[in-house]
């Protein structure tokens, strides 16, 4: 319930993600530039927690994750680097569905 009441208080999805903490942060610190990016996990430890088995189910069930994730596989990207993306993905999805108010279509164009 909570996760559908942040979701009506956010303009777009990339807020939505930022607040939950799924967005990439790069760390550079003066002459050390080469600081691979990690997830912010500045929002509410809760809501990724609860968004991290759909992430993982998603990945092997629903066709557009599935493509998205061998894409990113593909890229190098690890394993968990691509499960947070998952996670940013369905935080996307989920406000679609809350914002327009419409279920989810799978043939809808992404």
């Amino acid at each position: 319930m909570t996760a559908l009441f942040a979701a009506k208080t956010f303009d777009s999805a990339e807020q939505l993600a930022a607040y939950l903490g799924l967005v990439p942060v790069h760390w550079e610190s003066g002459s050390s530039v080469r600081g691979r990016p990690r997830m912010s996990k500045a929002g509410p430890s809760h809501l990724r927690k609860l968004l991290y088995m759909p992430a993982v189910t998603a990945r092997r069930w629903n066709p557009h994750i599935k493509a998205f994730s061998e894409r990113l596989l593909a890229k190098g990207k690890s394993k968990m680097a691509v499960i947070g993306a998952c996670m940013r993905k369905l935080a996307h999805l989920c406000f679609g569905v809350v914002h327009s108010g419409r279920p989810y279509d799978p043939n809808f164009a992404m």
